[in-house]
This record gives structure tokens, sequence and C-alpha cells, in this order.
């Protein structure tokens, strides 16, 4: 239009006649907007629709706990024969050895001039059967003053005593009882 160009428009208002005069560009961003809120309308009603879903599932889950936790639970009676009870807590005796405490009180108190043939304990009792040789009682005597003063056992009884003469050495051999105390 030239600048002396003037502009007349006598026709009534409408929806129509101002479609026709708005920009194009304003018009694409009206719909983009609309678009936007048409979308997020629907995401807010599947997010209710989700929510009222939890919710019921929540209340499912509740009602479940409140008629498990009325009801009383049956717990199965086992009947262990009592020669596996016994098995059982045998085995868990042996489990519980202090046995590295037991051996560190017979090597503190082992010298060299006595050898030791076994080592058997008997949990029940508390008591660690020792089996040693040596040359001459002396020796013996000695080796169970030593085992008297070692902290772990309240008390060593010498139980039998014997000479090899099967060996060409003649050793004394011979067994003793320690008990050890628990800690």
């Amino acid at each position: 239009m030239s600048k002396n160009a003037m502009h007349i428009d006598f026709a009534p208002r409408s929806l129509r006649r101002t479609l026709f005069h708005t920009h194009p560009a304003l018009l694409a961003l009206g719909a983009a907007g609309l678009l936007l809120c048409v979308g997020a309308a629907f995401g807010g009603w599947k997010l209710v629709a989700q929510q009222r879903e939890r919710e019921q599932q929540l209340r499912h889950i509740q009602q479940r706990a409140a008629a498990m936790s009325a009801r009383p639970v049956e717990v199965a009676r086992v009947v262990i024969p009592e020669g596996q009870a016994a098995f059982v807590n045998g085995a868990i005796l042996q489990l519980n050895l202090p046995w590295r405490e037991l051996q560190d009180a017979v090597a503190a108190a082992t010298p060299r001039n006595v050898a030791l043939v076994a080592m058997e304990p008997d949990p029940r009792k508390q008591v660690l059967k020792i089996t040693a040789e040596t040359k001459n009682s002396d020796d013996m005597v000695a080796y169970v003053a030593e085992l008297k003063q070692q902290e772990t056992f309240s008390g060593v009884l010498l139980t039998r005593h014997e000479i090899n003469d099967q060996d060409p050495l003649r050793p004394l051999r011979f067994q003793l009882e320690a008990t050890w105390i628990t800690r």
C-alpha cells in the first residue's frame, strides 16, 4: 500500500473476519498453545487415573495385611529324633571348641624332650585327653606341672603311664586329662 492509501472496512465484526485479518504466525502459535493445553489435560487425567489405581492397590494390600495379622500364624511342629538331636548338638560342640587356645596352651607347655602323640577333646566334659611320650618319669612329672601352670586349664590329671617295651628306646608313654576353662 502506498503512504496515502486509506484502509476502509465496513464489514461487520465476526469470527471469520477476525481470523482473516490475524497474522498466520499468531494463528500457528494459538494452535500450538491449544495442542499443549490438550496434551497437559490428557497427561493430568492419566496421572489422576494412576493415582487412583495405586490408592486402590494400597487399600488392597492393607486389607490383606490386616487379615493376615488378625489370624494366628501356624508353625509346623517338627519332631526331631533324639539320636539326630544328639548328633547335631555334638557337632555344634565340636565346632565351638576353642581349638586355637587349646593348641597354643599345649604347645607353650610342651618341652623338646616330650613328644605329643595325640590330643582328643571331649567338649561335653571340657576335657582334653593328651597322649605323650618322654624318656623318663621326671620329664613326665615336669610336663604335667607345666600344663597346670597354663591359664587355659583349670586342672591337669595324670591318668595312665607305661613303658613301651616294643620300642628299642623304651619311651615312657603317658596319658593325662586337662580340663579347660570356657571363656
